[in-house]
């Protein structure tokens, strides 16, 4: 009983903390970085002016982690809108039975797309099947291919 009350306090305690880094908008790179990485970056070379003024550009650029994306010309893109990343359909350059692992699909428009899912899927045998790539909001792409009546997460190779 001791033990749930203290875990409980614990997760309240961690909640409210969680709350109040959020409601300051911002930690410092000192704050989200060990002290080893801080040191690995450099970053303890700078003066505490630099420091705060990369801080200050980190916050203003809402820096995390910078998602880049590819345009259906192969160009990349960051932070896209979602209208910039425009479904594709063309067709499987040969014949196709369905994707196995880490399939490569190779389309009659030059572009190749790789699963990027686990699983299977036996189709069937078609011959240039058209198929439809579409953004998805998280960033994904999903393959759906006129043989098959499922789709497939896929990555642009080339």
């Amino acid at each position: 009983m001791y033990k749930c009350i203290s875990v409980t306090f614990a997760a309240v305690v961690l909640a409210l903390l969680a709350t109040t880094a959020s409601a300051a908008g911002f930690s410092s790179l000192e704050e989200r970085m060990s002290q080893s990485e801080f040191h690995a970056a450099g970053l303890d070379k700078l003066s505490p002016e630099e420091l705060k003024n990369l801080d200050a550009w980190l916050n203003a650029h809402n820096a995390s982690a910078t998602p880049i994306y590819v345009t259906p010309d192969g160009a990349p893109v960051f932070y896209p809108k979602q209208s910039e990343r425009q479904t594709i359909q063309s067709r499987i350059d040969g014949n196709f039975t369905g994707w196995y692992g880490h399939t490569v699909f190779k389309l009659e428009n030059g572009q190749e797309w790789t699963q990027a899912e686990s699983g299977s899927n036996d189709c069937g045998k078609a011959n240039h099947p058209k198929v439809k790539i579409k953004p998805t909001l998280l960033g994904n792409w999903l393959m759906y291919i006129s043989s098959c009546s499922d789709s497939v997460r896929v990555e642009r190779t080339k």
